[in-house]
């Protein structure tokens, strides 16, 4: 049988003529410097936003810790309850009671980013998905994430679940620094699944000089966000892109901070310890639904593609994808419940429901593999013909 590929590709173009502009406004961003923790580059950053699966960042941090202080080892056993299989998407659409090791685990979230892993994690973690959030609201305030809050593992929206630039390249500068033996694991080309090839969803991999990770997020109360990392000559950059119109439009906006940052070498400046906001303190927790899921925006993001529905990225300083061995994942067990049965059951209200944002998982999705792929790999997946939640329209 053929083997099938997942991924979104990508057109390289200094400027694209068929598309009206999306948003020219500016939204959060900052560009850090790893080893000095020098802020080079800010722009609100500390506007609260919805982080979307960047959260899945903070899984990760807790998850290291625990293999560090010798809690966990990789092999260790992940399951997936009923209530992970019923998470809405992106997702694997694995079977309650399938198992694997914690080492396959975190390479899924890191590359398709699958919110039901997430929550079997947290669960297997943390003996609860409680628990293991109150581990991670923990972690938040012992590195100084004043301005960050958690009520899920995955990133789901909800009233509560909030964080800013600035705290995120907290959190990616840390992890860089404290768990250098990890760091693969934001650096996965992409995950070998049995008859599938699923494709990382940072589209500077393998297209940006000197990438090396980290994640992506997407819901609509959020629109595009984007940690990246780039390391040049010794010297390792983090930017952080939250808000952005589209696929394209993040790739473009981390990948030119992190060129325009390798080009500077400022003497003094603040740092992430000093950066202070401009302006007053604001809690609000800002949500662009109504820019990104519109129908005008969605119309925007598919004008801007190419003849062949290539995402289109304006980024001279970025390549041809190189292409890398992807990893190979596999299930320690199948689980026993089918699948059918499963899809049955309807999706739970995220808690708590925010009033701002529909309560379906069409809005959760992470953009660029819910539709026809994703249906062909649940059915890969169980063997069966299974009827899912349709994904977000294509942007």
């Amino acid at each position: 049988m053929s083997r099938m590929l997942v991924r979104l590709s990508v057109v390289f173009a200094t400027l694209v003529l068929a598309a009206a502009p999306l948003r020219a406004e500016p939204f959060p961003s900052i560009l850090v410097d790893v080893n000095s923790g020098q802020v080079l580059e800010h722009q609100d950053a500390f506007k609260r936003w919805y982080p979307a699966s960047l959260t899945k960042l903070m899984l990760m941090y807790v998850v290291f810790t625990e293999l560090s202080d010798g809690e966990l080892t990789l092999d260790s056993t992940v399951h997936v309850s009923q209530r992970a299989a019923t998470q809405p998407p992106a997702k694997m659409y694995l079977n309650p009671g399938a198992t694997m090791t914690l080492d396959s685990a975190m390479k899924i979230i890191m590359t398709k980013s699958a919110n039901d892993i997430a929550m079997a994690i947290a669960e297997s973690v943390g003996g609860s998905e409680g628990a293991f959030v109150e581990k991670m609201n923990a972690t938040a305030a012992r590195l100084g994430l004043a301005d960050t809050h958690f009520i899920n593992p995955n990133g789901l929206p909800g009233k509560g679940q909030y964080s800013t630039a600035r705290d995120l390249a907290v959190l990616a500068t840390d992890l860089r620094r404290q768990f250098p033996q990890y760091a693969f694991y934001f650096d996965i080309p992409g995950i070998d699944y049995g008859e599938w090839e699923i494709e990382n969803t940072n589209l500077l991999m393998g297209r940006f000089p000197g990438i090396d990770g980290m994640k992506t997020g997407f819901i609509c109360a959020s629109g595009f966000n984007q940690v990246s990392s780039a390391t040049r000559n010794g010297r390792t950059l983090v930017a952080v892109a939250l808000g952005q119109p589209s696929l394209g439009a993040r790739a473009k906006k981390t990948a030119e901070l992190l060129q325009a940052g390798f080009g500077k070498h400022p003497q003094g400046g603040p740092t992430l310890s000093t950066l202070r906001p401009e302006g007053g303190h604001d809690e609000k927790v800002y949500n662009v639904y109504n820019q990104i899921c519109t129908k005008k925006a969605h119309d925007q993001r598919m004008a801007a593609r190419d003849d062949n529905g290539d995402v289109v990225v304006e980024a001279p300083y970025m390549h041809d994808q190189v292409k890398r061995p992807y990893i190979r994942v596999k299930l320690l067990t199948t689980g026993g419940v089918a699948s059918a049965r499963i899809a049955s059951i309807p999706l739970p209200t995220p808690r708590p429901a925010h009033e701002a944002m529909p309560q379906t998982a069409s809005a959760y999705a992470e953009a660029g593999d819910e539709s026809e792929a994703s249906q062909a790999l649940a059915n890969a997946v169980t063997g069966a013909s299974v009827p899912i939640p349709r994904g977000r329209p294509q942007p």
